[in-house]
């Protein structure tokens, strides 16, 4: 085996891993790894468009419209037509969403502890480095990109009563 393809491997075993954990985590709450992305990008930003959504997902490339019914059908977050554009829709985290946000913010922490269990600071950045070079100019790429620009908890959805 090669390194190039050892180190394929290496990246799919270590997504696979995380994946396996995150998911087993995510499942007493009900949802998905990608229906915890949705959520938690709401969560961060607000109500948004879909498109915008679409922006920020790595989970999903292209149009996160059947992720999103899924979430609208489950009572996580609603979608309201856009006075602006007829032809868009925002959306937002119902009262339910909020509290499934709350929930998945602890698992996203756990996993995150669970990583610093497995790797220094110093080696998460060493090894996070060549990845965002990888991903550079692709829609995966972007979309991190963009979530970085967002700071922790710069726009949250407002309560209502």
């Amino acid at each position: 085996m090669n390194a190039a393809e050892e180190l394929r491997f290496l990246i799919l075993g270590a997504q696979r891993e995380g994946s396996r954990n995150f998911t087993a985590q995510l499942a007493p709450l009900g949802v998905t790894p990608a229906q915890a992305e949705v959520i938690s990008c709401l969560a961060t930003s607000g109500a948004m468009s879909l498109g915008a959504l679409g922006k920020l997902l790595v989970c999903e490339s292209g149009s996160p419209s059947r992720l999103v019914d899924t979430v609208v059908t489950r009572g996580m977050v609603t979608r309201r037509e856009n006075p602006e554009d007829r032809r868009g829709v925002t959306l937002e985290l119902t009262t339910e969403g909020r509290r499934l946000a709350a929930e998945i913010r602890k698992v996203e922490e756990q996993l995150y502890r669970w990583m610093a269990e497995q790797l220094s600071p110093n080696a998460i950045e060493a090894i996070a480095a060549p990845l965002r070079e990888v991903v550079a100019g692709t829609a995966s790429g972007d979309a991190i990109a963009r979530r970085k620009l967002i700071p922790a908890g710069a726009k949250r959805p407002k309560e209502r009563a």
